[in-house]
């Protein structure tokens, strides 16, 4: 199971946060890095704050776009 660390950027729907991935990849021609985002819908239970760097997991679906919820180290 992969963890997943990104920040918040949005708290306006009832327990869903979206949350922004981002990476590093490498050009393959002119290996100049370039950064690359992904946003993800997660399920919130604890109530995190725009800003806020989350660690998440995939979980069961909870609705059409939320697959995923925090991980909280010692829960579960």
């Amino acid at each position: 199971m992969k963890i997943f660390t990104g920040k918040v950027v949005a708290t306006k729907n009832a327990k869903t946060a979206t949350i922004e991935v981002e990476r590093f990849v490498t050009h393959p021609i002119y290996d100049k890095k370039i950064k690359r985002s992904r946003t993800f819908q997660v399920h919130d239970e604890i109530g995190v704050n725009v800003g806020d760097v989350v660690n998440f997991i995939a979980s069961k679906p909870h609705s059409k776009t939320k697959k995923w919820e925090i991980y909280v180290e010692g829960k579960k």
